[in-house]
């Protein structure tokens, strides 16, 4: 009898704690249903490849308007439902195989990614924002993969004048969740009317586009009730986000998981400020963020 009951109670804590557990990712689920993939780590946001598989499927520039075609990646599985979708413009003179390696690196993190060609190689920023725009505006209207894409969850990124593009595609459209200006350029310096969350990227080796002429007064132009990072990185150069990098590809997953996904599990990168080490040179912040 004793036995039987020990027994009894036991299966009982166990299917408590069970319902428990069940209850609690149903609590968290139900408050924010944008999640994706599982709780992140250190070694999860540093890895080359998150817990998606990922496809791609190549759109031509032919089959377009307004941009230059490009390259969509995204996760192959549907069983999470819908994601977030960010599109990449590359720099001055350059295609978007500069900036390629981004494409299945976040989207097996659980975007949907569009890494672009912009209609010239010569495009000046003001160009490159509409290109940026375009380009969201055939991935969740006309692509192949719109049934994946929440069109309410949407940010850009690029490089050098795809970076300066990048703030002016956030100032035409405040809708936009997040904005990640890699080694940005710009000749206009100064975005107090920028509304969406924005993650600066600059280089202390840059000579292209100076951070003390770009980045970092872009960054301090930003209104400071807006959520919004300065990361220069240390020991790199204007064109470092033209290949794979590690803090560059956490941190700008982190900004896309907390303000495109309002995932606050990834908070913790961010907030507090991380500390200048090895890859980071400065980084500067308004914590607590979302607040």
């Amino acid at each position: 009898m004793r036995t039987r009951l020990i027994r009894t109670g036991l299966a009982t804590l166990l299917a408590v704690g069970g319902l428990v557990t069940s209850q609690s990712v149903a609590a968290r689920a139900a408050d924010n249903p944008y999640e994706r993939g599982p709780a992140p780590t250190q070694s999860s946001i540093e890895a080359a490849r998150g817990p998606y598989a990922v496809s791609r499927t190549t759109v031509s520039a032919l089959s377009v308007s307004g941009f230059g075609g490009g390259t969509i990646y995204y996760p192959t599985s549907t069983a999470d439902g819908t994601f977030g979708a960010v599109a990449i413009s590359p720099g001055y003179t350059a295609s978007q195989s500069s900036i390629a390696w981004l494409g299945p690196r976040l989207a097996s993190q659980g975007f949907v990614v569009f890494t672009i060609d912009t209609t010239t190689t010569l495009d000046q920023p003001d160009s490159r924002g509409r290109q940026l725009l375009a380009a969201l505006d055939h991935l969740t209207q006309r692509s192949a993969v719109r049934g994946r894409i929440d069109a309410n969850r949407l940010g850009v990124m690029g490089h050098s004048m795809g970076g300066g593009g990048t703030l002016e595609a956030a100032r035409s459209r405040p809708s936009l969740r997040a904005a990640i200006p890699l080694t940005g350029w710009n000749l206009d310096k100064s975005w107090p009317e920028l509304r969406t969350p924005t993650l600066v990227v600059g280089a202390d080796g840059d000579t292209v586009a100076p951070v003390a002429t770009h980045s970092e007064p872009f960054y301090e132009s930003l209104p400071g009730t807006l959520d919004k990072a300065y990361l220069e990185l240390n020991g790199a150069t204007h064109f470092t986000p033209n290949s794979s990098d590690t803090t560059i590809a956490k941190y700008s997953l982190s900004w896309l998981k907390r303000f495109v996904d309002d995932d606050t599990r990834y908070e913790q990168f961010l907030c507090p400020l991380p500390r200048p080490g090895l890859t980071i040179e400065e980084y500067r912040g308004n914590c607590p963020h979302g607040s």
